[in-house]
């Protein structure tokens, strides 16, 4: 019916010369005024049409236009006047368990509530509830087109980098961007509406989560029968190395508890051994690690704080038969040999090794069973590259940045805070870097130089310059 008031539909389109690019532009942009609850320009034209259809004694098009006057009644009585006229605005709702978040969305348009939206978010970090909003709002919004940015955000809790944020969605929007609690009256009742609404959904999806734990008792038990394990694996935990030309080696611990990702026990480790990129001894020592601390929290009792007191019923490594026969030294070294059982995932044939076989366990590729222990292994592998490009890029700041004259801390920190990385940096133009207006040109040319490999020759003092003066035009 909206298509139908505003005239855009099947055989109204340019390409069949039935209207032409402007008048087709003028009613894509009704629409859009539509939906966005700007419904009193649609409603005064159909009315004076409606009148206009009658005067001339056409009681077929007035009747047709009586319907959609209807139509669109109907929809705007669906979009619950909740403030005035002129507000535009974003009420996020958000409820939480360690693993996962339920987020709600209304859409509030000139004072109508136009559209929500609903999504369960992973947490795949332990984060607090401040942290969590700031990652929300850049998901829903930091590659948004600016239309879609309300200019006001209400939030359950203040983000991390309230300021950051602030000036990002701004940039973003084009014009100033306010995130705020509400604490009182209208705005702070629709946001308890919103969050019932987060606490709903959340409900119903793990309602739906419950209804497939016999689905995944049958695939822990399958994996059971197909490796001769002693018991249904209800935990399982798999170990990924990441490195990258010997820098920054890290690893991860990702868990399956029940057959689901719990994340608010995954860890990451950053590897100390100073090898090089000597994968086993790398492996080695996360497993150690990892191992040593469970022994030590046993041996400290009830006292202790209980991040790794729980043994796996399933050890997964990424990797063959030599990753495998690390694992077993270390087990065996520890005492822990009889108490858990590992297995050894090759990313080439996703074949399965156990201890003592030469040959790898044959699962059938379309098992269950064999797709748990691949989930668990891509997000171990997921995970360690994570973590490993967030220190490489770090480190990437620190060596590139540092080194640049006059540009100092608050700079640097302003610089990312603007273009949010180093590779956005990089994909700016000289003019770009040397034109912001509180950078001075030459440390703007300076910082262009450094991320780009070039050398800029220093203006010597015997030609006239001194050391306030500009660093000469980058060249081609």
């Amino acid at each position: 019916q909206v298509g139908t008031v505003v005239a855009v539909g099947s055989g109204v389109a340019p390409c069949v010369d039935a209207v032409t690019r402007e008048d087709y532009d003028a009613m894509v942009a009704s629409l859009i005024r539509f939906l966005d609850g700007d419904t009193d320009e649609v409603v005064g034209r159909l009315t004076a049409d409606m009148q206009a259809a009658s005067e001339a004694l056409e009681f077929e098009r007035a009747a047709r236009l009586r319907d959609q006057l209807a139509s669109i009644e109907h929809v705007v009585e669906r979009q619950t006047m909740v403030g005035p006229r002129d507000e535009d605005l974003d009420i996020i709702g958000l409820v939480e368990d360690p693993i996962e978040a339920s987020v709600q969305v209304f859409h509030v348009r000139r004072g109508r509530v136009v559209g929500r939206k609903g999504l369960i978010i992973d947490k795949v970090e332990d984060v607090e509830t401040p942290a969590l909003v700031g990652r929300i709002l850049q998901l829903l919004y930091a590659a948004a087109p600016p239309e879609d940015v309300p200019r006001e955000l209400l939030v359950p809790v203040l983000p991390d980098d309230l300021d950051v944020l602030t000036e990002a969605l701004t940039t973003v929007r084009g014009a100033k961007v306010e995130i705020r609690v509400p604490q009182r009256g209208p705005k702070r009742e629709l946001a308890e509406t919103v969050t019932r609404n987060a606490e709903d959904a959340f409900s119903r999806h793990r309602l739906k989560r419950a209804s497939d734990h016999n689905a995944r008792a049958r695939t822990l038990t399958a994996l059971q029968d197909a490796l001769g394990l002693p018991e249904a694996p209800l935990r399982i935990e798999c170990f990924d190395i990441a490195n990258l030309q010997n820098t920054e080696i890290v690893a991860s611990m990702t868990v399956l508890e029940d057959g689901m990702p719990k994340r608010n026990e995954y860890r990451r480790f950053t590897v100390k051994h100073g090898q090089g990129q000597d994968d086993f001894a790398s492996m080695e020592e996360v497993l150690t690690r990892r191992f040593t601390a469970l022994l030590r929290e046993r041996d400290e009792g009830p006292e202790a704080k209980r991040r790794f007191s729980y043994p796996p019923q399933l050890l997964v490594i990424d990797g063959g038969k030599g990753q495998l026969g690390v694992a077993v030294r270390v087990l065996e070294d520890l005492g822990l040999a009889e108490e858990i059982p590992v297995v050894g995932l090759a990313k080439r044939f996703e074949e399965v090794y156990v201890p003592g076989r030469e040959e790898p366990v044959r699962i059938p590729r379309d098992s269950e069973a064999l797709y748990l222990l691949q989930q668990v292994r891509d997000e171990a592998h997921r995970f360690a590259n994570t973590f490993h490009r967030t220190r490489r890029d770090k480190r990437m700041v620190a060596s590139v940045l540092d080194d640049v004259p006059g540009l100092g801390p608050a700079r640097r920190k302003r610089l990312l805070k603007e273009f949010g990385s180093v590779k956005r940096l990089r994909e700016q133009t000289p003019e770009t870097l040397a034109g912001l207006g509180w950078l001075p040109t030459a440390v703007g040319e300076a910082l262009y130089a450094a991320l780009h490999g070039e050398v800029l020759s220093t203006p010597s003092s015997t030609d006239g310059s001194g050391p306030d003066a500009d660093l000469p035009s980058l060249g081609s």
